[in-house]
C-alpha cells in the first residue's frame, strides 16, 4: 500500500512575526500567542502539547499531554511518576515541548529541564480534579501491560469501593512537573516557505538572546 503526498501544499499567509514585535521575555510572547489561540474558534484544546522524552531504550518518544499552568518559571503538566514517561524523566529530565495551532499557522517549540513540583502544589491541583479523574490516577498503573479493558474497569471499581464516602487522596506516584525552558522558538507560517522563526535562548546571566532562524 502506498500514497503519494507530494502534491499536498498549503500557502501560509495569515500573520507575521518580526523582531520589533518580540518582547524581552519569551514567556510574554507565549502568553500573547496562547491567549490568541484560546480565543480562536479553530482550536479545540489550546493547552494540548506534545512532549518528547528519551527512554531507557535510547529512542525518543512523543505523546500529547495537557499544559495545566504556565508562569515566568515555565510550563506545568501532570503525570504518573512510574509511567514510561516518568521513568524516562528520572533518567534524563531534558525534554522538548511543542504546540501546533494550524488555524493560526503557528507552532512553538520549547527545550527545557523537567523537575517535579513540590508535593503541596500537586496536592492542590489533584484536589481540583473531578472524582473520576482522581480515581483513574489510582486505578491505572500507567504504561504497564494489561490483559483487557475489563481489568482496568475492575480496578476502577475496586478503588470506587475503597474511597466510598472518603476523601480521595493524591497517590504518591502521581504529580506535577515544571519544565524550565532554556530555548523557546516561535514559528509563524509565511508565503513561499519563508517562514518566520524567532528563537529565544537563555543566557548565563538569565537574560534571553533573540535570534532569527532560517526557515
Amino acid at each position: 500500500m502506498s500514497k503519494d503526498l507530494s502534491n499536498y501544499r498549503k500557502s501560509y499567509e495569515k500573520q507575521e512575526l518580526l523582531e520589533q514585535h518580540c518582547p524581552e521575555s519569551p514567556m510574554e510572547l507565549f502568553q500573547t500567542w496562547f491567549a490568541n489561540a484560546d480565543e480562536s474558534d479553530t482550536i479545540e484544546e489550546t493547552n494540548a502539547m506534545n512532549i518528547s522524552t528519551i527512554g531507557a531504550d535510547g529512542f525518543p518518544k512523543n505523546r500529547i499531554v495537557l499544559l495545566k499552568k504556565f508562569t515566568s518559571e515555565g510550563f506545568v503538566f501532570y503525570s504518573n511518576y512510574t509511567s514510561e514517561k516518568g521513568k524516562a524523566l528520572e533518567e534524563n529530565n531534558q525534554v522538548c515541548l511543542s504546540f501546533f495551532w494550524p488555524g493560526l499557522e503557528q507552532q512553538i517549540i520549547i527545550k527545557g529541564n523537567a523537575v517535579k513540583q513540590a508535593a503541596q502544589e500537586s496536592d492542590a491541583y489533584f484536589e481540583s480534579r473531578p472524582d473520576g479523574s482522581k480515581l483513574g490516577a489510582w486505578a491505572s498503573n500507567q504504561s504497564t501491560v494489561v490483559s483487557s479493558r475489563a481489568e482496568l474497569e475492575e480496578s476502577l471499581t475496586s478503588f470506587e469501593m475503597k474511597f466510598k464516602e472518603k476523601k480521595i487522596q493524591r497517590p504518591k506516584h502521581w504529580g506535577g512537573y515544571l519544565v524550565k525552558p532554556v530555548s523557546i522558538e516561535f514559528w509563524q507560517g509565511r508565503p513561499n516557505r519563508l517562514h518566520d522563526r524567532i528563537r529565544y535562548r537563555l543566557q548565563k546571566d538569565f537574560s534571553w538572546k533573540i535570534e532569527r532562524l532560517a526557515p
